[in-house]
């Protein structure tokens, strides 16, 4: 039975997370094509089938939103649903991200209702062909990359700025009123609005968000089978039927003729405030879009249902099918598009799998603008504002806010959020960018250098990151180092650059000419140093696990060790003597709190981790574990000998039944890697050989090596490339043979009858730094189960864990 490794992410054993994966149904099972081709008719019917209904939930959102934001931007309302159709069939169609949804979106709001005041509605579609063609630019470029290089803090606080500044604006209209032009004009005027209340608009106003709040929290069967419903949806039908039922005197959506609809026009004005224009509306669209094209990967990466066969988004692709869909809907006199995140979410929850869903959802909105407009005509402009309002009041999230609080990014967000509000999308991103640029040279340059004597030596500490910036504070402390001394420089921080590298390589070798020491210790270096002993544990330092059970923990682990000393030649005889000293005074003091509770309260690993002997494999790091979270097995050439076996191990089946009766583990994972010596030595010597230990323990993989001699060319396989050579095949046979002989210990055979434990296959490219985790073959004897959907943070086939 053929097998295939796919990379892993450490979640999808559940190494870094306390969790049970859920059973996986055929459905949900990768299927390799059959053989024969099927009909046309069986292989095609579902996609098109999950494409239509999720092409028609995206249509019922995108349609009265569409409308919405086109009167909150002051634009003629059939402008709304020609960005619609074309960002459905255009971007759709062109884009880079094929379940990514475009059209106008809440973030161009702002932006677009400024230059409609500015140069007017036919200028304003002008503006949004210019930005299509630099768009297209950019994406020929190929700097869509660039765009996710901006600071989130930015990015949310730009995303909060622009929905405040809608949410107030739309509040006028939900009142009855009508929205000025900036956002300080409309707090002004609040006050007198409120006096003027129209009661028929807040009534439908507050229906309106009566049942977008209401409709998705409606609970049991009968909601779960109303859910399907979009709320937006039902929130404006249901206000336009109660604005019609009861005759109620208000502005209602007007739409005027297809025939006296208004194309782009040349924009006129001053040379620089068009740059301008042109600029903002060209960033705005690519980040948006590009940030939502990141998002629909994850969303994708993370549903459980039936998987599209796309690989990730192509982002440049992306930016030139935006491009191309503000060049058409400019032209034709729509709004600028960008994608969408409300409509893109429920594209991909819907179960869409290819761009067609977004394409028949365009064929819809086109449809809806010619044969619907009697209809659309009934809906009251006061319950498009409260849903608008609604949009952007979300636009400010908590959990936005949270994350920049725990970033220590707050002022980037407030000063971005503040200025796009105040004085302009553009204006604003600029002040953000400036903030965050000034934050990160503060944290760089705050660098903290003491000097103190203890029993005669010298200790120099250095806390923070060490630049050329700090290098003339560095030189002054060193300099009251006497001549002769002996001194200890201790770096703590990330990096130190080529200027402070040199600045203390000098004052080394002047010191130590005047018949002083100097010890350097915990340092990073950000160029290679020879001289002190530049080492592969430079630039990660050893940070312990505080929490309780297997879980992510921040920044690298204590089982990456510690730092190397330098200073000194890293002699071999002193190489343990100094890594216990540092881990004694590095790590030892980070993770005593949680090593003394792992003593009072005992193991309690919930995988056992059975490997290779190899030194090359580092299980904490490859697994980012911690202090009791794997209970490791390592023997050479990860091998299980079968119970009751002449020439057997009693050590291997010990530990199994140990972690299995005793220890209660709920998987087992057994663990390959490239280049394995043991497999080496099988292939050279064919029959294990008994002369030494080593042959007669090696004969317990002649097993796998029959049958990779069985199954030929169709064993055990890499997803996305053949193995390098003949050993790797062997080394990816050897885990799936390994896996069967696993099941024939009698604890291991009850636990999976009790369905009490899980067995996995792993595949380790020490090279590549890659791991796979066994798709087929790993969960039952006949090879059929195993199967592991990707997890959120994971690529598609070979791409990096």
């Amino acid at each position: 039975m053929s097998s295939a490794c796919v990379p892993a992410h450490p979640e999808s054993l559940g190494l870094a997370r306390a969790t049970t994966p859920k059973a996986v149904t055929g459905a949900d099972r990768p299927q390799r094509p059959p053989t024969p081709p099927p009909p046309p008719t069986r292989g095609r019917l579902p996609l098109a089938g999950a494409d239509l209904s999720a092409s028609v939930a995206v249509f019922l959102i995108a349609l009265p939103l569409s409308l919405g934001i086109a009167l909150a931007t002051g634009a003629p309302l059939q402008a709304g649903l020609v960005a619609a159709a074309v960002g459905g069939l255009v971007a759709g169609r062109l884009g880079g991200c094929p379940l990514q949804v475009s059209g106008p979106a809440a973030g161009l709001t702002v932006v677009t209702a400024d230059l409609i005041h500015r140069y007017g509605w036919r200028a304003t579609c002008g503006i949004t062909v210019l930005a299509g063609l630099a768009q297209l630019g950019l994406g020929c470029l190929r700097v869509a990359r660039t765009a996710l290089a901006v600071s989130p803090a930015v990015v949310h606080g730009m995303l909060a700025g622009i929905g405040v500044t809608i949410a107030v604006a739309q509040l006028h209209i939900v009142l009855g009123g009508t929205p000025q032009s900036s956002v300080l004009a409309n707090v002004r005027a609040l006050p007198a609005q409120l006096v003027n209340l129209h009661p028929a608009a807040v009534a439908m106003s507050a229906l309106t968000l009566a049942l977008l709040f209401g409709w998705p929290r409606i609970p049991g069967r009968a909601g779960r089978l109303l859910h399907t419903v979009p709320a937006a949806l039902v929130a404006v039908a249901g206000a336009t039927a109660t604005a019609s039922l009861t005759g109620l005197t208000l502005p209602r959506v007007d739409l005027p003729s297809w025939s006296s609809h208004a194309l782009a026009g040349l924009p006129e004005g001053p040379a620089l405030g068009l740059v301008a224009a042109v600029l903002t509306t060209t960033l705005v669209c690519s980040v948006q879009s590009l940030l939502g094209a990141v998002a629909v990967d994850k969303l994708v990466a993370g549903r459980t249902g039936p998987q599209s066969r796309l690989g990730r988004s192509d982002l440049d692709r992306e930016l030139l099918g935006q491009g191309a869909g503000n060049i058409v809907s400019g032209a034709l006199g729509g709004l600028p598009i960008a994608g969408v995140a409300v409509r893109s979410s429920a594209n991909v929850q819907s179960g869409a799998v290819s761009r067609n869903s977004t394409m028949m959802h365009g064929v819809f909105v086109v449809a809806a603008a010619l044969l619907m407009v009697p209809v659309l005509d009934l809906i009251p402009l006061a319950s498009l504002a409260a849903l608008v309002m609604a949009v952007g009041i979300q636009m400010v999230s908590l959990h936005h806010i949270r994350t920049v609080t725990r970033h220590r990014e707050v002022l980037v967000y407030a000063v971005t959020t503040l200025g796009v509000a105040l004085l302009g999308v553009l204006e604003g991103v600029v002040l953000g960018v400036s903030v965050a640029v000034a934050v990160a040279l503060h944290r760089l340059t705050r660098t903290r250098i003491t000097h103190e004597e203890k029993e005669g030596v010298h200790h120099v500490h250095v806390r923070g990151q060490l630049t050329f910036l700090a290098v003339p504070r560095l030189s002054r402390v060193l300099h009251h180092v006497p001549q002769g001394a002996h001194a200890v420089v201790e770096l703590d921080g990330s990096f130190m650059d080529h200027a402070a590298y040199e600045s203390l390589r000098d004052w080394r070798r002047a010191h130590t000419a005047r018949g002083g020491s100097a010890e350097l210790t915990g340092c990073r270096v950000g160029v290679r140093a020879p001289e002190y002993g530049h080492g592969p544990e430079h630039g990660r330092r050893a940070e312990p696990h505080t929490g309780h059970g297997p879980g992510p923990r921040p920044g690298p682990r204590a089982g990456l060790g510690p730092w190397r000393r330098f200073g000194r030649p890293a002699g071999a005889g002193h190489e343990l003597a100094r890594g216990i000293s540092a881990f004694q005074r590095d790590t030892a003091p980070l993770v005593r709190e949680e090593l003394a509770r792992l003593a009072r309260e005992g193991q309690r690993p919930s995988q056992l981790f059975l490997t290779c002997a190899d030194s090359r494999l580092v299980t904490s790091m490859i697994t980012s574990s911690g202090p009791g979270d794997l209970f490791v097995v390592r023997n050479v050439g990860n091998l299980v000998p079968l119970p009751g076996e002449e020439n057997g191990d009693d050590s291997v089946a010990a530990a199994i039944e140990y972690a299995v009766d005793v220890l209660k583990v709920r998987s087992i994972t057994v663990c390959g890697h490239s280049g394995c010596g043991a497999m080496q030595a099988l292939l050279g010597s064919g029959t294990g050989g008994t002369a030494t230990p080593l042959g007669r323990w090696l004969r317990h993989g002649l097993p796998s090596l029959a049958r990779l001699a069985d199954e030929g060319g169709a064993g055990a396989r890499l997803a996305g490339r053949a193995a390098a050579d003949t050993v790797e095949r062997l080394c990816l046979t050897n885990v799936v043979q390994q896996l069967e002989h696993l099941r024939a210990h009698d604890s291991v055979a009850r636990a999976l009858a009790a369905g009490a434990l899980e067995l996995h296959g792993m595949y380790f490219h020490v090279g590549e730094a890659q791991a796979y985790l066994l798709s087929r073959g790993g969960a039952d004897a006949a090879g059929e189960g195993g199967v592991f959907q990707g997890v959120p943070g994971t690529e598609e086939l070979a791409s990096p864990a």
